[in-house]
């Protein structure tokens, strides 16, 4: 399986924005009144099998560009940089402004960065922003750049309410039918950016070490979406088996890319799902929950920013500390597993 490794990378911070509105799961089954009185669902079953217990919106017509914008600037600030010395912008979401031309490219123009930076998009389900800090890291080690920033912005509004249409005009729904749609119904919205650089200039010093990736693309059906942000059909029991399968298969490898033992893995942040995805995958590793920073709860799944955000988050709560061996472990639609460590 092949291994990543940097010897002068440094996460030099991690932003968060978070919308304002905040939807609960019981807010949405009662819009979904038709459909549940029809097929005579109980009520709370959207928490109880998720444990998505809300989600939040930005307002409407919020365009993605105008979120990372913000997690871009604020983790350039709270990092210090030079924003001179940024030479790669990419924007890693689901979600972005239009199809041409990159997202990357509005967010670029409003931070002011040099015309010298290579700006582009990347798009791979909910693995985007960590392909990103891959990226960037990769040249850094060559010594292609001396810093780079990747961002993204999930917005979650138009996808649900979709769904919540389309589940209770489409009357040939049954109960088995239904259920690949219910996992769009426990998306959120959130925004993230993360800023690398070279070790030489990095003044919090949190060292990528490195990481493994594997693919099991027999499950490229399994999660797909019909139109940018519109419907997606979700086989979550299949997806959920092969994905901590595929992150079973992974994780040994991982530990030996970064010179780790199971028990000296502090602390790790995760995609995040829900409760059945999060306590199946842990278990499955043999690691303890408590290690990790959940926040799918009252986040919801917010994609590719599930895991920058929770990171962040963490870090301002105080989750890490300094010394500790932080695992990012990213899995995605595709399927995809890609497992970073780095050295706090």
């Amino acid at each position: 399986m092949p291994a990543i490794h940097f010897q002068n990378v440094c996460v030099e911070g991690f932003a968060h924005t978070l919308p304002e509105e905040v939807v609960t799961s019981e807010e949405i089954e009662s819009r979904l009144e038709p459909l549940y009185e029809r097929l005579k669902l109980p009520e709370g079953r959207l928490e109880l099998i998720s444990g998505v217990r809300e989600r939040r919106f930005w307002p409407p017509g919020t365009p993605p560009s105008e979120k990372s914008i913000e997690s871009g600037r604020r983790v350039v600030e709270q990092a210090g940089i030079d924003p001179g010395e940024i030479g790669v912008l990419i924007h890693g979401s689901v979600c972005r402004d239009f199809l041409e031309p990159a997202t990357a490219c509005r967010v670029h123009q409003a931070l002011g960065l040099p015309r010298e930076c290579l700006v582009y998009d990347v798009s791979n389900a909910c693995l985007g922003l960590l392909n990103g800090i891959v990226q960037v890291a990769g040249m850094i080690e060559l010594g292609q750049i001396r810093a780079g920033l990747i961002v993204g912005t999930e917005n979650s509004r138009n996808l649900v309410e979709t769904t919540i249409e389309r589940l209770n005009n489409d009357t040939s729904f049954t109960r088995n039918s239904v259920k690949p749609a219910f996992a769009s119904l426990t998306i959120g919205s959130a925004s993230a950016a993360v800023l690398m650089c070279d070790r030489e200039i990095s003044s919090a010093g949190h060292r990528l070490i490195g990481g493994v990736y594997r693919t099991n693309t027999d499950g490229c059906r399994l999660c797909q979406s019909e139109g940018l942000q519109e419907y997606m059909n979700t086989d979550s029991e299949r997806l959920m088996r092969d994905g901590i399968a595929i992150a079973q298969e992974t994780f040994g490898e991982f530990l030996a890319a970064a010179g780790w033992q199971r028990d000296t893995l502090h602390k790790t942040f995760c995609h995040q799902v829900g409760r059945a995805h999060h306590r199946l995958l842990f278990e499955s590793l043999g690691l303890d929950q408590s290690i990790d920073f959940a926040t799918y709860e009252w986040l919801g799944n917010t994609g590719s920013a599930a895991l920058p955000v929770s990171a962040s988050l963490g870090i301002e709560q105080g989750h890490l500390a300094r010394g500790d061996h932080v695992g990012l472990l990213g899995i995605g639609s595709g399927i995809n597993c890609l497992m970073l460590a780095a050295e706090w």
